[in-house]
């Protein structure tokens, strides 16, 4: 059956269209390579490109490692920049994933992880943390449990005769994605204006100001496991995006595919939220731009955007902590740099076709 889907799906992604793609994943790859070693060097305290050196010959067992650079050096490097720079990559890879397969597998370029009602459920559920005075582990299982509480009403709220439509679905997201949001406000009003509220208003707009290596090791596991599905389910991906009536013509079993999907993308979602609040633009705006350098097949377009998001992610942060004394909060400058590209985006892809 396997084969037969595969086989299929080749066939009938045959005639998508097909750009150059030759440099693209390569050009990506090494993208997200200066973006690490941006991530890891430039901050308030700069560390220069000797010591990083240095630093990662001695991680591989090449040369003196932290005997060679100063003190301060390989603390802050490994102590907070590492942990940071791993939660950030996979944060930001995460979601550009998983607007790239939502947006194929609902056929709308302007869907992402927002619109399923994950982001709000698993805000709320940390917000609520906070305004109860809960510690950091709570926060992450609240936010995490409260996004899967999303999930399983947006289920129940679009099924009706035992199956769910891509229409029933998205209007069940953006119902409870509104309740989780009004609940956020109700919390954000109710908290002490000298105490919580500064904390769930800075929590809320995105930040790895917090990214501990405990953290790092809960998170990159968590977001693996979600995210590997996803990339071996790429040519069933490629079906789904063809319509349901193509779909089950071809022989895939659309509803168990479509919620196995649904699913994998909560679990990164919600592990996101958890970890650095809500940050916006990033699943829809970076998978738009994936497919423009390597087209619509997801067989290629998942893997780029992963490399793109973390890319992504990873410059935003760097300005984010570099640009001015005081942290500027992620979702501010994703909202900055997204809003204009994503229009310049959609105006391309309005007179080329999605």
């Amino acid at each position: 059956m396997s084969s037969v889907v595969d086989d299929d799906a080749t066939t009938a992604v045959a005639n998508m269209r097909k750009s150059g793609t030759g440099f693209a994943m390569p050009a990506l790859v090494a993208l997200l390579l200066a973006a690490i070693v941006g991530s890891l060097s430039i901050g308030r305290y700069g560390v220069g490109l000797g010591d990083l050196s240095t630093l990662l010959l001695g991680w591989l067992g090449i040369g003196p490692g932290r005997v060679g650079v100063a003190e301060p050096v390989w603390r802050v490097v490994e102590l907070v920049r590492v942990p940071r720079m791993l939660i950030g990559g996979f944060v930001g890879a995460g979601l550009a994933l998983s607007g790239a397969v939502l947006q194929g597998v609902f056929r709308n370029p302007l869907v992402d992880p927002h619109v399923i009602g994950v982001s709000s459920g698993a805000a709320f559920g940390g917000v609520f943390a906070i305004l109860l005075g809960f510690g950091a582990a709570a926060l992450w299982s609240m936010a995490f449990a409260f996004g899967l509480v999303a999930l399983l009403l947006v289920v129940l709220m679009s099924r009706k005769s035992g199956r769910s439509s891509v229409l029933m679905l998205v209007l069940s997201g953006v119902v409870i994605s509104a309740l989780f949001s009004a609940l956020v406000s109700l919390a954000t009003y109710l908290a002490d204006p000298n105490d919580t509220l500064p904390a769930i208003v800075f929590w809320l707009m995105g930040s790895f100001a917090s990214a501990t290596p405990e953290r790092a090791l809960y998170m990159l596991p968590i977001v693996t496991v979600f995210a590997l599905p996803l990339m071996l389910m790429r040519f069933r991906i490629n079906i789904l995006s063809l319509g349901d009536e193509e779909a089950r013509g071809l022989g895939l079993k659309i509803e168990p595919t479509r919620w196995l999907v649904l699913c994998c993308v909560t679990g990164i979602t919600a592990a996101s939220v958890a970890n650095s609040g809500i940050i916006g633009w990033v699943g829809l705006v970076v998978p738009h731009f994936a497919r423009s350098l390597v087209g619509p097949d997801h067989r290629r377009l998942l893997p780029a955007s992963a490399l793109l998001g973390a890319s992504f992610m990873l410059f935003v942060d760097v300005v984010a902590r570099s640009l001015i004394p005081a942290e500027i909060p992620l979702g501010v400058l994703t909202a900055i740099v997204g809003a204009p590209v994503f229009m310049v985006l959609l105006h391309r892809t309005h007179n080329e076709g999605w």
